[in-house]
């Protein structure tokens, strides 16, 4: 069985740079291995915050590489040069904005700044595009919250079945018409 490809995207001046150690694509790496059971491997990307890059960046891993999922950490914030969400506009046919409303409203209930991070989501042809957090912890917090409702996504648009470990994520999908 061949593996899925999954892009994982760091939007980080420093980390791009290597000043900075990268925390934020592992940590999602980390959380998808503990999630899926369906093989799949990372194309893991580390870039600068530059719009034209981001958006590079996401239309290769989507229409070259043809990930059904790609998760960006970073970027995401009110900072002048945080333009993750709008490069993930830019190349999207349609946003998702209840990806970001959910990790918002789950990220409040630790850190009361969560209203000054801007998550999004859209898609892009066979591929969702999901913009988290650049904290490791809350990473994995925003990918608990809102992996029950990707593998239903994916199956939507197109994408390859998406299997996850019930006993970590419960992915939901509609009971079967009879």
């Amino acid at each position: 069985m061949t593996s899925i490809p999954i892009g994982v995207v760091t939007v980080s001046d420093r980390a791009s740079a290597g000043i900075y150690e990268d925390r934020g694509g592992p940590a999602i790496i980390a959380e998808l291995q503990r999630i899926l059971t369906t093989p799949w491997r990372a194309e893991s990307r580390v870039i600068a915050d530059e719009r034209p890059l981001i958006a590079y960046t996401l239309t290769d891993l989507s229409d070259r590489l043809h990930c059904p999922l790609i998760v960006t950490t970073g970027g995401t914030g009110p900072a002048l040069r945080d333009v993750t969400p709008e490069a993930t506009e830019d190349v999207c046919e349609k946003m998702m904005p209840g990806f970001g409303e959910l990790m918002r409203s789950v990220s409040l209930q630790s850190v009361p700044t969560a209203i000054l991070s801007r998550q999004t989501a859209g898609i892009r042809g066979n591929s969702l595009i999901i913009n988290l957090p650049g904290k490791p912890t809350a990473i994995a917090e925003c990918l608990a919250a809102v992996f029950p409702a990707i593998p239903y996504c994916i199956d939507l648009i197109g994408g390859p079945y998406l299997e996850t470990d019930p006993a970590v994520c419960r992915a939901f999908r509609p009971a079967a018409k009879t």
